[in-house]
C-alpha cells in the first residue's frame, strides 16, 4: 500500500475504507463522518502538507445505495504529491462537510457541485447556486436521471443527426 494511504489508515482506522494507486496516482476512500478530520490532517501535518486544492468533483452512481461520490483532489507543492480523497453520500441524506475552512479555494468548487448535483456542504460560508438561476426548478443537470429532453424550448431542440 502507498505510504500516505498507510499513514491515513494508521491515524484514522475508523475513517479509512480503501486505497487505490494507479500509475502513481493515489485515491483514498474515506467515510463521510471522518472526511473533514482526514482532510485537516492532510493539510496541517508537515509530513503531508497538502496545501493546494486542485479540484472538487462528484460522481453519480444511481444504482448504488450511496448514490453520490464527492472527490477532493489536493496537491502538496513542496512534496510534489497528489491525492484524491473520496467519500460516498446517500441520496436521502445528501450532505458532506465543507472543506472551505481548510482550503479557501474549495468555495466555488463546492458551490458548483451543489448547483449541478444537489450535494450540500455543511458549514459552507455561501452555499448558493453559481451556474443555474436561483429559482431553477428542474433539478440538478449532472445527475444521471436529469432528462435530456426538457420543457418548452428545450423540447424542440434537435441533437446532431437526430430527426424531429
Amino acid at each position: 500500500m502507498h505510504p500516505v494511504a498507510e499513514r491515513i489508515q494508521q491515524v484514522f482506522p475508523a475513517g479509512f475504507q480503501r486505497a487505490v494507486e494507479w500509475r502513481g496516482d493515489l485515491a483514498v476512500q474515506v467515510s463521510r463522518e471522518h472526511i473533514h478530520e482526514i482532510c485537516r490532517y492532510l493539510h496541517d501535518n508537515p509530513d503531508m502538507d497538502y496545501d493546494y486544492i486542485v479540484h472538487v468533483s462528484s460522481v453519480d452512481w444511481p444504482d448504488e445505495a450511496e448514490r453520490f461520490e464527492v472527490v477532493y483532489e489536493v496537491y502538496s507543492i513542496r512534496r510534489r504529491a497528489r491525492i484524491r480523497v473520496k467519500t460516498r453520500v446517500p441520496e436521502d441524506d445528501c450532505i458532506v462537510d465543507s472543506m472551505t475552512n481548510i482550503w479557501k479555494g474549495a468555495d466555488f468548487m463546492e458551490r458548483e457541485v451543489f448547483d449541478m448535483m444537489g450535494i450540500r456542504f455543511r458549514n459552507h460560508p455561501n452555499l448558493i447556486r453559481i451556474l443555474m438561476p436561483d429559482d431553477y426548478p428542474e433539478g440538478y443537470p449532472l445527475r444521471k436521471d436529469f432528462p435530456l429532453r426538457g420543457k418548452g424550448w428545450r423540447d424542440t431542440f434537435s441533437f446532431i443527426g437526430e430527426k424531429n
